[in-house]
C-alpha cells in the first residue's frame, strides 16, 4: 500500500512531462525541425511562415494573464486534458495543408489552447505536486523531462520522416515529400491526443477558489513597482529570442552547408539532446553562484557564438564547425530557461506575488513569439542564401547584448539591495 502512493506521484509527473512537452510539438516542432519540407509543401515563403506564426505569439500574448484566473476556476485534470485534445484536432487540419490565411488562423487557433486552456494549469499542477517543500524539484524534473521528451520525440520524428523518403532524400518528389510530412503531423496529432488522455488516467481532479480581485490588484501594483522584475522580463524577452533562432539551424545547414533536408533536420535537434543537461547543470550552477550570473555567463557565450556565425564565411567541408556553434549555443540558451525564473528568489519577490510576477514577466517575456519569426522570415527573404542567414545571427548577437546588459543591471540591483541589510547586521 505505501508504494502506491510513490506510484501515483511518478505517473503524475510523468504525465505532466510528456503533456508539458506535447502540447506544443504541432505549432512548434514541426515547422522547427522541418522548415525547408513545410515551406515547400505548403508554398509558403519564410516571411508568411513568420507571419503565421506570429498570429500564435500575439493570441499567446493575450492569454497568458488570463489562463491563471482559469486556472483557479477549474480542474488542472479537465483543462490540460482539453487543450492538448483540441491541439490535437488541430493537427488533422494542419495536414491537409492549408492555404497561408487559413493557416495563420489555425496558429491563433493554436494560441488559445495551447496557452489560456494550459500553461496556468501546467505550473498549478506541478505547484501541486511539489507541496511545500519540493518546488525546486518539481520545477526541475518538469524543465529537463520536458527537454528529454522533446529529443526522443524529435529524433524518432526524424527517423520516420527520413524512412518515408527516397534513400537520398534530394530525389523525392513533391508527391512524396508532402505524403511524408502528412504522416509526420499525423505522429505529432497522435502523441499529442495521447497525452491528453494520460492526463484524464494520471492528474489528480482538484478545484481552487475564485480569486478576490481586491487581492490580485494589489498584488500587480506591487509587482509592477519592483525594477528587478523589469529586468528580469527583458532577461526573459533576450533568452526568448534566443531560443526561437533555433527555428533558423536547419535551414542555414541546408543553404548554408549543402545538407539534405534529413541531415539538416538532424542539426536542429541537437538543441533537443542538449536542453535537459544545460537546463539542470544551469540549475546546479545558479545554486552555487547567483542565477544573474548563469544569466550574465550565457549571454558572453550566445554574443560568441552568434558573432562567429554571422561574420565567418560557412565551409561545407568543416561541418564541425556549424555543430561546435550549435551546440554551445543551445547550452547557452537551455541554461538561460532553467535559471530565468530562479530570479525571482534573487529579485525578492515576495512569495504572495509570485504568480503575479510570473503572469507580468510571461506577459512581456514571450513577445518574440510574435516578432522573431516574423523577422527572420523578412531577413530572409530580402537577403536569399547565406548573407540573410548572416543579418540573422546579427540580429540575434545583438538581442544577447541587451541580454548581458540587462543581466549585469540585474545584479548589480540586488547587490544594492542586500548591501544595507548586510550592514545593518
Amino acid at each position: 500500500m505505501s508504494a502506491h502512493p510513490e506510484l501515483q506521484r511518478v505517473t503524475f509527473m510523468a504525465t505532466l512531462v510528456v503533456a508539458g512537452e506535447a502540447v506544443f510539438s504541432l505549432p512548434f516542432h514541426v515547422a522547427r525541425f522541418f522548415r525547408p519540407t513545410v515551406l515547400q509543401v505548403f508554398e509558403l515563403t519564410n516571411t508568411e511562415l513568420g507571419a503565421a506564426q506570429a498570429v500564435y505569439g500575439v493570441v499567446a500574448m493575450l492569454a497568458y494573464f488570463p489562463g491563471g484566473p482559469l486556472a483557479d476556476r477549474f480542474s488542472a485534470r479537465r483543462l490540460l486534458t482539453a487543450s492538448l485534445l483540441a491541439t490535437s484536432a488541430g493537427g488533422w487540419y494542419f495536414a491537409t495543408f492549408p492555404p497561408y490565411r487559413a493557416l495563420s488562423v489555425l496558429f491563433g487557433f493554436w494560441g488559445l489552447t495551447t496557452i489560456l486552456l494550459f500553461w496556468a494549469a501546467l505550473i498549478r499542477a506541478t505547484r501541486e505536486w511539489g507541496g511545500r517543500d519540493k518546488q525546486g524539484r518539481a520545477f526541475g524534473i518538469l524543465d529537463g523531462g520536458r527537454g528529454l521528451f522533446a529529443a526522443v520525440l524529435a529524433a524518432g520524428a526524424v527517423w520516420v520522416f527520413g524512412e518515408m523518403l527516397p534513400h537520398d532524400p534530394s530525389t523525392a518528389t513533391d508527391v512524396e515529400r508532402a505524403e511524408a510530412l502528412r504522416r509526420l503531423i499525423y505522429l505529432y496529432t497522435a502523441v499529442t491526443a495521447g497525452a491528453g488522455l494520460l492526463c484524464w488516467w494520471f492528474v489528480p481532479e482538484s478545484h481552487g477558489a475564485p480569486p478576490r480581485h481586491e487581492t490580485l490588484w494589489r498584488h500587480i501594483g506591487s509587482v509592477v513597482r519592483i525594477r528587478r522584475v523589469w529586468l528580469q522580463a527583458v532577461i526573459v524577452v533576450c533568452a526568448y529570442v534566443g531560443y526561437k533562432g533555433v527555428d533558423d539551424y536547419s535551414l542555414f545547414a541546408v543553404q548554408a552547408y549543402g545538407m539534405n533536408e534529413v541531415d539538416g533536420a538532424r542539426v536542429s535537434t541537437i538543441s533537443a539532446w542538449v536542453r535537459p543537461f544545460a537546463a539542470v547543470g544551469a540549475g546546479w550552477l545558479g545554486d552555487r553562484k547567483k542565477a544573474s550570473w548563469v544569466c550574465a555567463l550565457s549571454f558572453t557565450m550566445l554574443i560568441g557564438s552568434y558573432a562567429w556565425l554571422a561574420l565567418a564565411s560557412p565551409e561545407p567541408s568543416m561541418v564541425w564547425v556549424l555543430y561546435a556553434n550549435v551546440f554551445f549555443t543551445c547550452v547557452a540558451i537551455f541554461g538561460l530557461r532553467g535559471v530565468y525564473f530562479a530570479l525571482f528568489e534573487e529579485a525578492k519577490v515576495p512569495l504572495a506575488a509570485t504568480g503575479t510576477a510570473v503572469g507580468l514577466v510571461s506577459v512581456i517575456g514571450y513577445t518574440p513569439d510574435i516578432f522573431v519569426n516574423l523577422v527572420a522570415g523578412w531577413l530572409l527573404d530580402r537577403s536569399p542564401g547565406i548573407e540573410g542567414h548572416q543579418h540573422f545571427f546579427t540580429f540575434l548577437g545583438g538581442s544577447a547584448v541587451v541580454g548581458l546588459i540587462a543581466a549585469l543591471a540585474f545584479g548589480r540591483e540586488t547587490n544594492r539591495a542586500d548591501g544595507p541589510r548586510k550592514a545593518v547586521r
